[in-house]
């Protein structure tokens, strides 16, 4: 009799209420569930929130099929008005322009928190009295110093990144930081497909590096969305210099080096500032900020196929990657 009525009360306490998620959120993300850059955000919000929440996932595909974006930004909707969230996130500047402004913002009272965001959080009319969250912003200065370092005869650089919202938030950014730059910015090419990369390819030979991000997704010859992999790997037959990446990804499969930005730390601040949100903390007073930490990363496969010397001093502190086959 002792015994059952011990389970009995176990029974009751595993089915209270207090064992089942306390919130509902759902994230939506810009990309395909398969991008390295969403798996990464993803870990960041399930470190914080995974515990005490029901997730649900919504990926909008924008970069292998972008002409489908606003039919999935309508599906997200779908999804949100369902579901009836505690809190959103919404990750990368597509989500914003494609379903937040244009279907949530100043219309729902649900707290969204943003991860991801390139543009000035203004263009959106962020934040306001619902929005708040984390823009993303490249360490190009920080990269062109570190690889100056393992490459000291740099002295100047182009950038070359994927003509889409995120890409030209890029180039924005990099125009206003060049003066602080330790090399020569020649210039910034926003590109769309293999084709334009062969057409700047004599451009690309007068820049002693490359620094590029968010290629993935551009066409290649047969007019497919293309992986970072390919890009990279297609890159490097155009461009035969170093390569500088903006993810750790980009790195392990075929940049020399970087100092990375994480989307670890894009999704955990985003559910960390929304959990204060859900918690009772007015949005007005959860300030929009960016992102701060850099890992230095190198692939010491490339600088040793490329014959650079690895410098114990430049390398203390740094991550050493193999690159992917």
């Amino acid at each position: 009799m002792k015994y059952a009525v011990i389970l009995v009360g176990l029974l009751s306490f595993l089915l209270s209420p207090f064992s089942a998620a306390e919130y509902k959120v759902l994230v939506v993300m810009s990309y395909e569930e398969n991008n390295p850059w969403c798996k990464e955000i993803r870990e960041g919000i399930d470190s914080t929130l995974a515990d005490s929440t029901d997730l649900t996932y919504f990926y909008m595909d924008t970069k292998a099929s972008p002409a489908g974006g606003m039919a999935k930004a309508k599906q997200a909707l779908a999804v949100f008005n369902k579901l009836n969230p505690d809190g959103v996130i919404t990750v990368d500047d597509n989500a914003q322009a494609m379903f937040v402004v244009p279907s949530l913002k100043d219309q729902v009272s649900t707290p969204i928190m943003f991860a991801g965001v390139n543009s000035d959080a203004a263009k959106y009319g962020y934040p306001n009295g619902h929005i708040s969250g984390i823009l993303e912003r490249a360490h190009v200065r920080e990269s062109l110093a570190f690889a100056k370092q393992l490459l000291p005869s740099i002295s100047s650089a182009c950038v070359v990144t994927n003509d889409v919202p995120s890409g030209r938030a890029l180039a924005h950014q990099v125009e206003a930081e060049k003066t602080t730059f330790p090399v020569k910015l020649n210039d910034v090419f926003l590109v769309s497909d293999f084709a334009q990369l062969d057409s700047i390819a004599e451009q690309l030979k007068a820049c002693d590096t490359l620094f590029v991000d968010s290629l993935e997704g551009i066409k290649n010859h047969s007019d497919s969305a293309s992986g970072n992999s390919e890009v990279l790997t297609y890159l490097s037959e155009v461009y035969d210099g170093p390569l500088l990446g903006g993810n750790r990804y980009q790195v392990e499969q075929g940049a020399w080096a970087a100092v990375v930005k994480t989307g670890q730390e894009q999704g955990a601040t985003a559910a960390e500032m929304l959990l204060t949100a859900m918690q009772g903390t007015p949005v007005s007073q959860i300030p929009v900020v960016k992102n701060s930490k850099g890992e230095r990363i190198v692939n010491v496969t490339a600088l040793d196929q490329h014959k650079v010397p690895l410098k114990p001093l430049v390398l203390r502190g740094a991550t050493l990657v193999r690159q992917q086959p």
